[in-house]
């Protein structure tokens, strides 16, 4: 049997008690429409599975790194008419999140990483809250960031686009509906200047927004794209899990 001692839902007991973890991550996505060609938990397979395999890299490289069991929900308050589609509140993160830090103090582990799949989840000020009332070292990224997607992508999307959509064909294949039977994502943008213009904020009512729940076009979406853009995602990220193993949480500033 193959194991994966950085894949907690896979290992054994002896096998956790024994490791001396270093670094906790957990992957947190959404249960939400994705267009029509892609799943509910597009954003739980990706988050989980580049985090499983950045993990793995750093593990190769020596960093004690775990991944947890993915959060299913996010906050999907803009989408609540959009037939099940999830919704935690960005307070009930706080307190699933206070609620697994808890459970992670006792047993060795100094730094947690979040590895958010989901553009409605905002952790920053949920870590701002729980940092003063933990020892974990917080920290989060949205995966999708850590690179530079115009260099993959013509068009990445903001919402079951090129980039999901070629991430997914990659990862989860069987779970891709073909590529003519997605929408368009064509969406409506906001009247109001300065929120068109993103320099003010306000949430986006989904069905206003989009008619197929998607915001990009997935046509030229292809599998081996979505295969360079995690590899090289995984990549990246594990090079931040091998820093955050071996700092000193007493010096970590120049």
């Amino acid at each position: 049997m193959t194991t994966r001692p950085w894949v907690l839902a896979e290992s054994t007991w002896p096998t956790v008690r024994d490791a001396r973890y270093e670094v906790v991550v957990l992957p947190w996505g959404a249960t939400e429409a994705h267009n029509t060609h892609l799943p509910y938990a597009t954003d739980v397979v990706e988050a989980s599975e580049v985090a499983i395999a950045a993990a793995g890299i750093a593990w190769d490289r020596g960093a004690r790194v775990v991944v947890l069991p993915a959060i299913p929900f996010g906050v999907n308050t803009g989408q609540l008419a959009v037939p099940y589609c999830v919704n935690l509140n960005p307070s009930t993160q706080l307190v699933v999140l206070r609620d697994v830090l808890r459970a992670i103090e006792p047993h060795g582990a100094r730094k947690l990483v979040v590895v958010n799949g989901h553009g409605g989840n905002d952790f920053k000020p949920i870590l701002r809250e729980l940092q003063p009332h933990t020892p974990l070292f917080l920290s989060y990224v949205n995966w999708w960031t850590v690179l530079d997607a115009g260099r993959y992508f013509r068009e990445p999307g903001d919402h079951a686009g090129a980039l999901e959509t070629s991430v997914m064909m990659h990862l989860a294949p069987t779970q891709v509906r073909g590529l003519d039977e997605a929408g368009a994502g064509e969406a409506r943008r906001f009247r109001i200047a300065a929120l068109r213009e993103g320099w003010a904020w306000a949430q986006r009512d989904w069905p206003s927004v989009t008619s197929d729940t998607g915001v990009g076009n997935p046509a030229e979406s292809t599998a081996a794209t979505g295969e360079r853009f995690v590899k090289d995602a995984a990549e990246r990220l594990a090079g931040y899990f091998v820093e955050l193993a071996a700092a000193d949480l007493d010096a970590l500033y120049e």
